[in-house]
């Protein structure tokens, strides 16, 4: 399947072609040891001597501060996203929490997606709750209803894209221009895990940050917590830094290791689970025990055509609704043998979830149903198996949950 490109003046087109090449080297410089060891050496020393007595905050001192391999991480994590800084932290949630506490302080507003993740959405009601601070949770799709809900005290919009788990595809550059028009000039973040680094670039969408849970498609083995914040700007950098060092929430070197080799095979991977993906939605739409599938790749998607225009490729996950009730899905959950019943997302293995009641288990229940996290709603994130070993998979499942 090929998918068309945007427009290199807006998106950055050289950069995506280059890709996989700077996956595989940038950061990673084997001058930059004295070995010349081509993969970055883990460095787990938690200090470092020191020339001068003196602190010198661009120099080695202490692994809470600054690390050798995670170094070599940041930059690479940088350059996929045609940034000039990336951080990482012990999570994706404690990326989002850096950036949160860093962006919003008493009496200050936060504008998000309704859409957002469910662990989001548990952290910025609490934060409200804590810090008194405002939080909305508005429908974004709809251009007159985000820029009627902006107001002077407006400091941070929060979106995500595709959401999670109705897979919507919001317009990043429209948000972004009508945020950065407003004269509050509140920092736009966006949450880009379903997509990864290879294809959606929000900075080249105007986002000023891009917030990451690298655990999932970024490392891709299933074997890595981690998260990280990319920006171009330096007074956001500044404070994301800071506060790295200071809470001292940041990744081993060991797990930087891990996730410096998951980049490595990024775009290949990628290709391998979207291609994977449009299969398994090409064959639940067709299926008769299935009502409704979800997947951007798809002509039926409501916003397909700006997801052409506005990304590389449709990622992995496909969100679809069958027939019956919850019962009916946890019985199709339990038939399922090669796609295993999880919760996260993006590893080499295919895995399912019924969001309602995991990812989404602390919604409220009206708010859950007027997103259409209904409890027969099944998320699924496609692997890199043989793909034929999943539709038979799926096609086992179905039949068994509709005969039950």
């Amino acid at each position: 399947m090929s998918t068309k490109l945007p427009d290199k003046s807006t998106q950055g087109t050289e950069h995506i072609k280059h890709f996989g090449t700077n996956a595989i080297h940038a950061g990673y410089e084997p001058e930059q040891w004295k070995s010349k060891a081509i993969m970055p050496p883990i460095i787990n020393s938690t200090i470092f001597k020191l020339d001068n007595p003196e602190f010198n905050e661009d120099e080695y001192i202490y692994t809470r501060m600054k690390n050798p391999t995670r170094d070599s991480l940041e930059t690479c994590l940088a350059m996929l996203e045609n940034a000039n800084h990336a951080y990482v932290f012990s999570s994706g949630m404690s990326a989002t929490s850096t950036a949160v506490s860093a962006l919003v302080h008493a009496g200050d507003r936060v504008l998000a997606t309704n859409a957002v993740y469910g662990g989001t959405y548990s952290y910025l009601c609490q934060y409200a709750k804590d810090y008194k601070i405002c939080v909305e949770f508005v429908d974004v799709t709809n251009l007159d209803t985000f820029k009627a809900a902006l107001t002077p005290e407006t400091s941070l919009v929060w979106l995500e894209c595709p959401t999670n788990p109705m897979l919507t595809i919001i317009d990043i550059a429209a948000l972004a221009r009508i945020a950065k028009s407003y004269p509050s000039n509140p920092v736009v973040v966006v949450d880009n895990t379903f997509m990864s680094s290879y294809f959606q670039q929000p900075l080249c969408l105007g986002a000023d940050v891009t917030m990451q849970s690298l655990s999932k498609y970024m490392g891709g083995h299933s074997d890595v917590l981690m998260g990280c914040l990319v920006t171009n700007r330096h007074d956001l950098a500044d404070k994301f830094k800071s506060i790295q060092m200071s809470v001292g929430s940041v990744s081993t070197p060991f797990d930087c290791y891990l996730m410096i080799r998951g980049l490595k095979t990024l775009h290949l991977r990628m290709r391998e689970h979207q291609r994977n993906a449009l299969a398994v939605a090409n064959f639940l739409e067709s299926h008769k025990e299935v009502d409704l599938v979800l997947y951007p790749g798809l002509p039926s998607h409501p916003q397909h055509e700006l997801a052409k225009k506005q990304c590389y490729g449709f990622s992995g996950i496909v969100t679809f609704r069958l027939k019956g009730t919850i019962d009916t899905a946890k019985i199709f959950l339990k038939s399922l043998k090669v796609i295993l019943s999880a919760s996260s997302l993006g590893g080499c293995e295919s895995v399912a979830c019924i969001p309602s009641i995991t990812t989404h288990a602390y919604f409220p229940v009206d708010v859950k149903l007027k997103l259409g996290i209904t409890g027969n709603l099944v998320r699924l994130s496609i692997g890199l198996e043989e793909v034929s070993d999943l539709i038979q998979d799926l096609d086992v499942a179905l039949t068994n949950a509709a005969r039950s």
